[in-house]
């Protein structure tokens, strides 16, 4: 790598998880790729940071859009250079209904926002990270993937779907110079979650703020030799 800050893609910048990640590289110095349906909307939530655009580029972009994907690389690179990290933190969660009674929209709604979503990504910036030499790729799975749960196997199967896709690229690139882990959250404190659930003990969650320090550990250097892994960040849940 050159002396230049890196450069961090992060989907679903706009969101709860997605913004303390970018809050962190920020902080680190990185500049940021952050990416969400909105632009405005990414601007808005990151305005607090105080980047310029030597910095920050705020993109609006269907992560399930193979050729808007394949831009906002495109445009990555015209912009800054190179792509060094990508966190895939866009996903979605739903949950009520039985195997059995589960409506084919719901389930692929939640295999394509959860897993095709990396698969996607992975077209576009793979092969960036594959002419640079080196890149860092950390996936957002969940706690959820390693054991079916009574009404929500669609939200299981996505997520297990990106754990085992971790496992495949990191196998697949792992003479490459770029590793790929993911992270296993269990519930996150957020608003939205302390909204639904009044009555939990918030202070078992694992914030926000704690993956993103995962995350930032997986794309630096002192990660060099982990792929393939499956992080566990469960706070005290």
């Amino acid at each position: 790598m050159d002396s230049q800050p890196p450069v961090v893609l992060v989907t679903g910048a706009a969101g709860n998880l997605g913004a303390a990640i970018c809050q962190k590289f920020a902080t680190d110095g990185a500049r940021l790729v952050a990416v969400d349906l909105s632009a405005d909307t990414v601007r808005d939530r990151l305005a607090h940071l105080g980047l310029g655009d030597d910095r920050l580029l705020a993109l609006g972009v269907n992560i399930l859009d193979e050729t808007a994907v394949q831009a906002l690389a495109n445009q990555a690179g015209a912009t800054f250079g190179r792509i060094d990290v990508l966190a895939n933190v866009a996903g979605g969660f739903t949950m009520g209904t039985p195997v059995h009674a589960t409506p084919l929209a719901t389930w692929r709604h939640m295999l394509d926002l959860n897993a095709t979503s990396v698969l996607i990504l992975a077209q576009a910036v793979v092969p960036v990270m594959l002419a640079q030499s080196h890149g860092r790729i950390i996936n957002v799975s969940a706690r959820a993937a390693l054991k079916g749960e009574a009404l929500m196997a669609a939200y299981c199967v996505g997520k297990a779907a990106v754990l085992r896709l971790t496992e495949a690229m990191a196998a697949e690139l792992g003479d490459s110079g770029i590793t790929v882990n993911c992270i296993l959250p269990s519930m996150i404190d957020t608003p939205q979650n302390r909204s639904a659930m009044p009555e939990a003990d918030f202070s078992k969650w694992v914030t926000a703020a704690s993956l993103a320090d995962t995350v930032a550990f997986l794309a630096s250097e002192q990660a060099r030799d982990i792929s393939g892994g499956a992080i566990p960040v469960y706070g005290r849940a």
